[in-house]
């Protein structure tokens, strides 16, 4: 490794450990937030916490599988939380992150979701070194900092208020944020199996698995095929239980009458902008790969001599 890589490494290192630091006094601030019962972010109306919807659907999954889509209380024995559970909106594979937490109760289960991913940022910062080591310092520096950091000071929500409601409300966009990136770094390093199988993990959020859909096929771009039938392959394996008795018929309600209609909290900008700055970075290399992909699969050679131009250029 020559001198000059070695600083780059330490450099990164050190803006990597000082936003960690810095999201951790966030992490703080945020922490008697997910004790307290109010309105949250917006709205007046007083609601548990993100979370509750997490750890409900995966009770129910286990024990009233055909209610993992239904709102509110319910007198099947599911863990009492008040006011009332919120609704569950996610694909059920996503469940199967939070079922190892129901040895916890529910207060418990959401500070130790909290912990596990704020224990990711590391590795989200190291996936995007990986991703974009080519680049300069000060655009992996901007692209970190975005992801890991996302400094917005609000009064009374720390330095970020994208990680304040992360982790005041136990979401989970740094677990899938991390996913989504190690679906990219598995396609850059060869393992286009693992990079189908990582992307269908984090596809449960349906508007991030699409953003992130041209990532997958830039850094897939050798051996896409494989990538995308490992995909398939993964999200019905995965999802099987949309097969079963009331569950499809639950989530297509669900995504008819409150999914398509959640908007953009500020958590969600965790995911968003860590996608859109990595392909602001890539833009020419996506248009050309994507391009190639696009002149590969047509019916029309004619038009190729122009892509092996644009491809060289």
């Amino acid at each position: 490794m020559s001198k000059i890589e070695g600083r780059k490494k330490t450099v990164i290192f050190l803006i990597v450990l000082v936003s960690i630091l810095l999201n951790m006094y966030t992490f703080i601030q945020a922490y008697p937030e997910t004790f307290t019962i109010d309105p949250g972010m917006w709205g007046s109306q007083i609601h548990a916490k993100d979370f509750s919807a997490y750890y409900t659907g995966a009770w129910r999954l286990f024990h009233d599988p055909s209610n993992i889509y239904t709102e509110g209380l319910l007198n099947d024995g599911q863990p009492l939380i008040y006011p009332q559970p919120d609704p569950f909106k996610y694909l059920p594979s996503f469940l199967i992150f939070i079922s190892p937490l129901l040895v916890l109760n529910y207060q418990e289960a959401l500070i130790a979701f909290d912990v596990i991913q704020f224990l990711l940022l590391p590795i989200m910062a190291f996936l995007i070194y990986t991703l974009l080591k080519e680049r300069s310092i000060l655009t992996i520096a901007i692209v970190i900092i975005i992801a890991i950091l996302q400094p917005s000071p609000v009064p009374h929500w720390g330095l970020s208020a994208s990680y304040f409601w992360q982790w005041g409300e136990g979401q989970d966009k740094v677990l899938n944020t991390t996913l989504l990136l190690l679906s990219f770094y598995l396609g850059k390093s060869g393992k286009p199996i693992l990079s189908g199988t990582a992307l269908a993990l984090g596809a449960f959020d349906p508007r991030f698995f699409l953003l992130s859909l041209p990532l997958f096929a830039f850094y897939n771009k050798l051996d896409l095929k494989r990538a995308g039938l490992s995909l398939v392959a993964s999200l019905a394996m995965l999802n099987f239980p949309l097969l079963l008795g009331g569950i499809g018929f639950g989530f297509l309600r669900m995504v008819a009458e409150r999914g398509a209609s959640t908007p953009l909290y500020y958590y969600a900008l965790i995911p968003l902008l860590t996608l859109v700055s990595i392909m602001v970075v890539n833009t020419k290399e996506i248009y050309v790969a994507l391009k190639a992909l696009f002149f590969k699969m047509s019916k029309y050679p004619r038009l190729r001599p122009a892509l092996r131009y644009d491809t060289q250029a």
